[in-house]
């Protein structure tokens, strides 16, 4: 069974991002990723990963204007020298902690020319990266109205034609649940271009404890599927994170008798 990665963009989202890290080892978090670290000076998230031993998994580009409707910016044409620079950003950042990978945000764009920006800024992303990998998201319709990338499909469309080993996909459990179903046979299907997997409760994005989705059945799938990585948990807790923690407990496998 593979471990747990705590996603902090919504878990432990009272404390700073360094004491964030070292309450998710504290719960038994194999690992941490993050959304938009970038308040936060690189040294001492470092210094918090390197004290707990967790990686980081992963971090986003920057949305960029949120009061003005922006969730990311490499899929709308025009703006590609913005887009580049979160890029480049991004992937600095992910270098000074080491992080596994940098998810880039394609943004709200629809269209040929939509998509035609969002490759070519794959393109430079995934040759800038310099072996680090760089993931790619569908987000649900209910929640990111007008994001370019909404389907597993699509996002393995657009792996295909850039075909570059580091261009991998990032499978939410929830955001496909809420808009495809089928998760654990499109896990399947997936597996190859999946670079990392994500859950939450559906349709809340609560705990994963609750919803429609049975996690313990999909975490066994990928277990049988040979997953080894950790799984991030990105969801908004009921109150404190500590108090909401006992799905941990129940996914773990059962362990031999000592008799």
């Amino acid at each position: 069974m593979p471990g747990f990665s705590a996603n902090l963009g919504f878990l432990w989202t009272d404390l700073l991002l360094p004491d964030a890290i070292r309450a998710a080892a504290r719960a038994g978090f194999a690992a941490v990723e993050c959304h938009w670290p970038y308040d936060t000076p690189p040294e001492a998230v470092l210094a918090a990963l390197r004290e707990t031993g967790l990686p980081m998994l992963s971090l986003n580009t920057r949305r960029g204007d949120v009061a003005a409707g922006d969730n990311g910016l490499a899929a709308l044409p025009g703006r590609e020298p913005e887009a580049r620079a979160d890029i480049d950003e991004a992937l600095d950042y992910a270098a000074a902690l080491d992080a596994q990978a940098v998810h880039v945000m394609a943004g709200n764009a629809a269209g040929p020319e939509a998509r035609a920006t969002f490759l070519a800024n794959l393109r430079y992303a995934c040759d800038r990266a310099a072996g680090r990998m760089i993931l790619i998201e569908p987000l649900n319709r209910h929640d990111a109205p007008g994001y370019f990338l909404r389907t597993t499909d699509q996002a393995r469309e657009i792996i295909a034609d850039i075909a570059a080993p580091n261009l991998k996909l990032m499978f939410d459990c929830y955001h496909v649940g809420r808009t495809e179903g089928d998760v654990t046979t499109r896990l399947t299907d997936l597996l190859p271009l999946i670079g990392h997997v994500q859950f939450a409760g559906v349709p809340d994005r609560g705990p994963p404890d609750r919803g429609e989705l049975h996690y313990p059945t999909i975490f066994a799938a990928l277990d049988a599927l040979g997953w080894t990585r950790s799984l991030g948990a990105e969801y908004r807790p009921d109150g404190a994170t500590e108090a909401g923690l006992g799905w941990m407990r129940d996914a773990a496998p059962p362990q031999p008798s000592a008799a």
